[in-house]
Parts: structure tokens; sequence; C-alpha cells
């Protein structure tokens, strides 16, 4: 159709178009005054195609979803509230206007699931595959801040869901591209019901879009709060350095996908390892004061506690069934 091509379009009238039936208003100024009482929160992601994704085995409408939710959960993260979205796609030649509105329907779904207000695009020309910059605005209101404690020793450390499994997923999918790869009939799909939960963590991240106003309202205040996107390991180390705390988490406490371990045994990987050192399981992490404990386990049960803070000397460690503290380690951290 002709209308799903760019040789029809300049890039404002193709903007345009996308922005019909989306349940968004371009704005020209995408800020906005935080409410009395209230202050902005903002957060950046960028993915670039071949580092962040491969658009081979990666649809993208769960690929729009997934950038969109990113920022959210970095908004969430800081207890705030997602207010204003701002997307620069970096168009190569290889795709057309079908492939942007399919992407931009999938960030369109996740804006509305998150509650943001507006949401300003813009589309740039790209020599070297598709690139997504997602910056987002959020408000917290000024009282959550005032009644954050100081982090201490013993406060919980709690995760919104399982680990590890979004990883072990595009580790399934790498492997059938390397298979499809080498087969004859590329008619011929390959069967992967059975990854299908894995594959979904991946693919399409959930992050519970209630979790800040279910806190507020339970007047619970975490002391630290990070989206877990880069692996556990990287999230305790910045944990650590945020509170100046140790931390201690328990390897038989962490929460995994029903067959995380069979596809673990399957493909010699470890789903502690998975968990530890993958990427984009995109959860959001906590730490709650141990004051609120017996409030937190009976109000957030779709939360997992993990672990908890310690004394500073403690450092990061992974404790495993038997007791044994592992130092924990990060890619991107010195001498780490």
């Amino acid at each position: 159709m002709a209308e799903e091509s760019f040789k029809e379009y300049g890039k404002e009238e193709a903007i345009s178009l996308l922005y019909e039936g989306s349940g968004f208003v371009r704005a020209e100024n995408p800020s906005f005054e935080p409410s009395p009482g209230s202050e902005v929160i903002s957060s950046c992601r960028l993915f670039v195609e071949g580092i962040d994704f491969d658009l081979i085995y990666f649809p993208l409408k769960h690929l729009g979803y997934k950038c969109v939710c990113a920022a959210a959960g970095e908004i969430y993260a800081s207890m705030a509230h997602p207010r204003t979205l701002m997307l620069r796609l970096g168009v190569s030649s290889k795709l057309d206007f079908s492939h942007i509105r399919e992407l931009w329907s999938g960030a369109v779904a996740a804006a509305r699931e998150h509650g943001f207000k507006t949401v300003d695009l813009d589309l740039v020309p790209s020599p070297n595959g598709l690139t997504i910059s997602v910056s987002a605005g959020g408000e917290r209101l000024k009282l959550t801040k005032g009644r954050t404690v100081k982090a201490r020793s013993k406060d919980l450390v709690c995760v919104s869901g399982s680990l590890g499994a979004a990883y072990l997923g595009q580790q399934v999918l790498e492997r059938e591209k390397r298979n499809f790869d080498k087969m004859e009939d590329d008619k011929v799909q390959p069967d992967l019901e059975k990854y299908k939960m894995l594959i979904g963590s991946y693919l399409k991240p959930e992050i519970p879009a209630a979790a800040v106003s279910r806190l507020e309202d339970s007047g619970i205040y975490p002391s630290h709060g990070y989206l877990v996107s880069h692996g556990l390991s990287d999230t305790l180390k910045r944990l650590v350095r945020d509170s100046g705390l140790g931390v201690k988490v328990y390897a038989d406490k962490i929460p995994f996908e029903g067959n995380s371990f069979a596809f673990g045994k399957e493909m010699d990987i470890d789903p502690i390892s998975a968990a530890m050192n993958g990427g984009d399981d995109f959860r959001l992490l906590f730490t709650i004061p141990i004051l609120s404990a017996e409030k937190f386990r009976r109000d957030f049960q779709t939360f997992e506690i993990i672990g908890h803070l310690a004394q500073p000397e403690v450092g990061a460690v992974l404790v495993t069934p038997d007791g044994v503290e592992l130092p924990v380690k990060a890619q991107g951290w010195n001498n780490e």
C-alpha cells in the first residue's frame, strides 16, 4: 500500500500519520510543570541494533513496547509516576514506514499502560541500522523523598519477579537463529512452544505499573530503588556504592521461571549465573526498611525477598545454600 511507504511522505507527514488513532497529540514541548509538592524525575535509554536487539527475531511491536518499559521502569525505581515520553528513532534505509508504524504501535501500547500523558516522536536517518532513544519524565512527591529513611543494615532487598529468564530466552532465540541459518528449507519454523515463558521474558518484559502507587498507599518508602536490566550483580554493585553498606543475596531466594533450570541444563547455562550476569530482566529492586518488613510481606506478595543490607565490610556477596559467601562480580566494574 502506498501509505505504508516513506517515498510518499515527508518526515512531518509521516509523523502525523503515526499519531492518528494513537490517543496522543504531538506536543511541541513535552516537558511538564510538576504539581505543587512534587518534583521532576527523568530517565534516558539508548537501544542500538546489533547490540541491544536483533531484528531477525525481535518483532518490532515488541521492541517498541520494551523500549518504553525500560524508561518507565527507571521512573518507577525512583518512586515516581511517568508523565512525558520522548522517542527519537534513527531509521536506516532497510526500514520503511510500515516497519516504523509497527514499532510505534508497541511504544504507544506501553505508554498507555504506564500512564504517560504526552508522547513526542521524531525520526532521523541512520546509516547503520535502527537506533532508539527513549527519554522519560516523571513526577515524584516531595513527601516521598522526605519520608525516605537512610538505608540500614538488615533492610530487605526485594525484586518484583523472576531473574535470568530474559537472558535464557535470548539464548533460545540465538540458538534457533543459528539452526535456521543452516536449514535448506527456510519455510520450516522452529517449535518454541516449550520456551515461550523464557522468550516472553526477553521480548516483552512486564513491569508492575501500580507498584509505586501501592507503596505510597501503604506508607512504605524504599531507601533505594533500581531497575534490574544489566544483571543482578550490576544492580547490587550500584546498591553498595549508593548506600555505603554491604549486601547479602541468597541464591536459594532468587526467583526463577519454572523451566529455567531445565533449559539451563539443556544449554549448559547456570540459571543463577544468568540471573546475576544476564540482562534485560526489567525487574524493580527495592530496599525496604526492616521495620516495614511484616507489612511488606503481607501487602506485596508478588515481590520476592532475596536478601538484606549488611555492614560495609561485607561488600556485595552471594550466599550459597550451604552458607558460603561468594563476592559478587559484575561486568563494567573496574577490577571485577
